[in-house]
């Protein structure tokens, strides 16, 4: 079983600045065994991130900031209603990058479900997605890195969080596809300290079984 860190929720919101050195200091004391795998969950003040593969045109085109990262994937928001979770995790030797998005992916899976929403993965596009009027909108994205042997960043749940944020850039890259939420697709208020309480029965579920 992970070791868990609210490390804000609503209304206590966290810059994406401070959250990513905290993760950097998780990191290096999970990597060099000083400290259990560790899951950062928290909801970050309204921020631009660019991954590793962000295009130009991708960016908001009104000199909004965008902070780079060093993560993998493209560009994406973060901000209120919006469950952001850092898996920090040591990953078993031979390291399997897919296989560990894949388990992310069914983490999330296997939590939607139990609000009684429909997800599941698009072949060639990562994160998690619900079927809608014989398309997808996407509810969750993965953005990852992994270093000595171990994961940081993870993904990001939209709960009940604004779409406009989207409508300035060029979501993970994807232009054929839009965005959305639990709540909307639900039709009843799904918050991102709801969603917390099932994902960390679902992670720990899953850890057990790794293990």
């Amino acid at each position: 079983m992970p070791e868990f860190i609210e490390l804000g929720l609503s209304p206590n919101f966290v810059g994406y600045d401070e959250a990513w050195d905290f993760q950097r200091t998780i990191h290096s004391e999970v990597a060099g065994g000083n400290r259990p795998n560790t899951v950062i969950l928290l909801e970050h003040t309204p921020v631009y991130t660019a991954g590793k593969r962000t295009e130009g045109v991708e960016y908001p085109q009104d000199g909004t900031p965008v902070i780079e990262t060093d993560r993998g994937g493209k560009i994406t928001w973060h901000g209120p209603g919006q469950l952001v979770g850092y898996p920090i995790m040591q990953l078993p030797r031979p390291i399997d990058v897919v296989g560990y998005v894949r388990w992310l992916e069914q983490v999330l899976i296997d939590s939607i479900a139990e609000f009684g929403l429909v997800t599941e993965r698009v072949e060639g596009r990562s994160g998690v997605w619900a079927p809608l009027n014989g398309t997808h909108v996407k509810v969750a994205a993965i953005g990852i890195r992994v270093s000595e042997h171990t994961t940081m960043h993870g993904f990001a749940l939209n709960c009940n969080n604004s779409l406009q944020p989207y409508e300035n850039i060029i979501a993970c890259g994807i232009t054929d596809a839009k965005t959305s939420t639990l709540t909307e697709l639900l039709g009843r208020d799904i918050t991102p300290a709801m969603a917390a309480e099932v994902i960390k029965r679902h992670l720990g579920e899953i850890e057990k079984v790794k293990s």
